[in-house]
């Protein structure tokens, strides 16, 4: 019987099949409580779902809130290309696209525990790499965002588990095609999430470092540690550079991926704030900036932005530290003031998400804690994740579903913590049962 357990705990089809399930099984819960008229529309009345329109009508990559505004940088291609590409085939604001799109997003979703629960084993063994798939399988956030968001949200996620696995794996290989392949998955996830760009110096540069010191000894022979790093990360660029001579022919300056960044800063570093009250989120909304948005254009308004935001920060220098402490914590328990909103929610799953986020927040610093105890060579890959992604929502503004492209290294750094604790008691019992 244990054994019987123990092989279908680590069974990689059973946890795939229990984390499609679950999705599934929300998304129709949720999907039979709302009419399908909102469902049709409600959904793409952002950026992704208007960009995606004025492609499938012919209006080409633009107007991203739903007025014709002309071209855009707002968001890079992917995404929206795969939404404009739904709307051809199901219709434009229709309940079939949104459904397909769910579906889209549960699979995205649901295939994470893949890369996890192999990079996993490669770190701890298969008891810390099934934990971690099974944490993903069932994490609330996990469920909830891939009907909740049409966009790059849970697609993004499997991009960053898999850059994680493929990094180890690079560590092992001299083949020229793996590193090309390896590039080209960097490029394609620049054009889907640029914010996991943040990532790119950090774990190539790590895999390049573990590639020289492997193979110190044959360095007059092979040079090969640096030069495959460098062609992945040309590729990467490589990737870039048709959409970046697309926004410098359109906007006539060089915008490499995105445009937005100015907004965003300013939506939480503004003139609501002040040193008296200093509080999180500030009244300064999306919907009340696009209005200037449409009169202005793209370029003159983020120019505007940022000006404004820039001054901000440099005149309330107090307000700043405050606001970045608020927000580290919104980021890491999922919801700003989590305590206050714990006890004041009146739904059992505000409650669930809020404990979730900010357990596995805490395991993944003890995960990271277990790793340098150990002097792993993995420390470094798993926790520049959690240090470094979050900083770009510490200092403009953040949200639940900011945080899920690193949620599946937060669940194994959790899983290798927890790992790490079972251990330890176990061995105790030993050393108790053998004295």
């Amino acid at each position: 019987m244990n054994v019987t357990l123990r092989k279908a705990a680590t069974s990689l089809l059973l946890i795939l099949v229990v984390a499609l399930g679950v999705r599934l099984a929300f998304a129709w819960d949720q999907a039979r409580r709302i009419p399908s008229e909102a469902l049709a529309t409600a959904p793409f009345e952002q950026e992704t779902g208007s960009i995606a329109r004025s492609i499938a009508t012919g209006g080409g990559f633009g107007n991203p809130f739903g007025r014709s505004t002309g071209p855009t940088a707002w968001l890079t291609p992917v995404y929206p290309v795969l939404v404009a590409a739904t709307f051809k085939i199901f219709g434009i604001f229709t309940v079939r696209s949104f459904f397909f799109l769910v579906f889209l997003n549960i699979l995205f979703s649901t295939a994470v525990c893949v890369p996890i629960f192999y990079t996993g084993n490669r770190i701890a063994g298969v008891g810390v790499g099934s934990g971690a798939a099974w944490l993903w399988a069932l994490f609330p956030s996990a469920i909830m965002i891939p009907f909740e968001w049409i966009w790059d949200t849970s697609l993004s996620a499997l991009l960053a588990a898999t850059l994680l696995w493929a990094t180890l794996e690079m560590v092992e290989s001299r083949r020229w095609r793996d590193w090309c392949g390896y590039g080209l998955l960097w490029g394609f996830t620049l054009m889907t999430n640029p914010s996991l760009g943040s990532l790119l110096p950090f774990l190539l540069g790590w895999a390049a470092f573990r590639v020289w010191r492997q193979r110190a000894d044959a360095l007059a022979k092979d040079a090969g540690w640096i030069t495959r790093p460098a062609a992945a990360l040309g590729l990467a660029i490589l990737c870039c550079v048709p959409w970046t001579m697309r926004n410098y022919t359109v906007f006539h300056r060089f915008v490499p991926l995105r445009s937005n960044f100015p907004l965003e800063l300013y939506i939480g570093n503004n003139e609501n704030y002040d040193d008296k009250h200093p509080r999180y989120p500030g009244p300064i909304t999306k919907e009340r900036e696009t209005l200037r948005y449409f009169r202005m254009g793209e370029t003159p308004f983020m120019d505007e932005e940022m000006r404004k935001a820039k001054t901000f920060i440099v005149t309330h220098p107090r307000v700043e530290l405050i606001l970045f402490g608020k927000r580290f914590v919104a980021f890491w328990a999922g919801i700003a003031n989590p305590i206050d909103n714990f006890l004041a929610a009146d739904s059992w799953l505000v409650r669930v998400v809020i404990l979730c986020a900010g357990l596995s927040g805490l395991g993944a610093a003890f995960g990271i804690a277990v790793l340098i105890s150990r002097r792993s060579c993995y420390t470094f890959p798993l926790a520049v994740f959690p240090v470094v992604f979050p900083f770009l929502y510490y200092v403009t503004h953040t949200s639940l579903r900011y945080r899920l492209p690193v949620d599946p290294v937060v669940l194994l750094l959790t899983s290798v913590a927890a790992g790490a604790l079972v251990q330890s008691i176990s061995q105790r019992a030993f050393a108790k049962t053998a004295g």
